[in-house]
């Protein structure tokens, strides 16, 4: 299990290739189509669009996930959020297009905000659409851990030590969705 020193369990978003492959592309497309323009007074454009794609592929690949004694902590470049563990209702397996979320800035927002008519507010921290809905209040957090099930029982394990079991909890050994149901099931 993925503990440090202090006790924290720590892991990485889980990455696809396709997406790392998607950005790498484009970058070479740029600097491909638009070698000639990189000199002179238009020079800035090409290398303003590699930059952006380099650091939101960078923002991407830095996605990390702890859970420490009193929060969930999802973390990128230049932004995050975290959960107060006392306040988790429900872990579940979710895919973003079940939830129903609406709009595609939320998705691929800066702080990836999203509203959901079936469970309302939550943050998005992920890198892929299949991960973990973490339903808390004010707002819950959807993520995509490397290994969502080891996760699910950490955190399951943390926050029943605060509110005892859950309705619904994946990564209860116990529970009736540790079977895998997600939201459409």
């Amino acid at each position: 299990m993925p503990l440090d020193g202090r006790g924290r369990y720590r892991t990485r978003g889980r990455f696809s290739g396709v997406v790392i492959g998607v950005y790498a592309f484009l970058i070479v497309l740029v600097v491909v189509l638009l070698r000639g323009s990189f000199s002179g007074s238009g020079a800035w454009v090409p290398i303003a669009v590699v930059a952006a794609l380099a650091f939101f592929l960078a923002r991407y690949l830095s996605t990390r996930y702890t859970i420490d004694d009193r929060y969930l902590h999802a973390v990128r470049l230049l932004g995050g959020g975290r959960l107060d563990l006392e306040k988790v209702r429900r872990i579940e397996y979710a895919r973003l297009r079940d939830l129903g979320a609406t709009g595609f800035t939320g998705s691929w927002g800066w702080r990836g905000r999203m509203w959901s008519p079936i469970v309302g507010r939550f943050d998005a921290l992920h890198t892929e659409p299949d991960g973990l809905l973490v339903s808390a209040e004010p707002a819950g957090m959807f993520v995509s851990p490397r290994d969502p099930a080891t996760f699910a029982r950490e955190l399951s394990r943390r926050v029943r030590s605060y509110t005892g079991r859950l309705e619904v909890d994946v990564g209860d050994p116990r529970s009736d969705a540790a079977a895998g149901r997600t939201l459409d099931q």
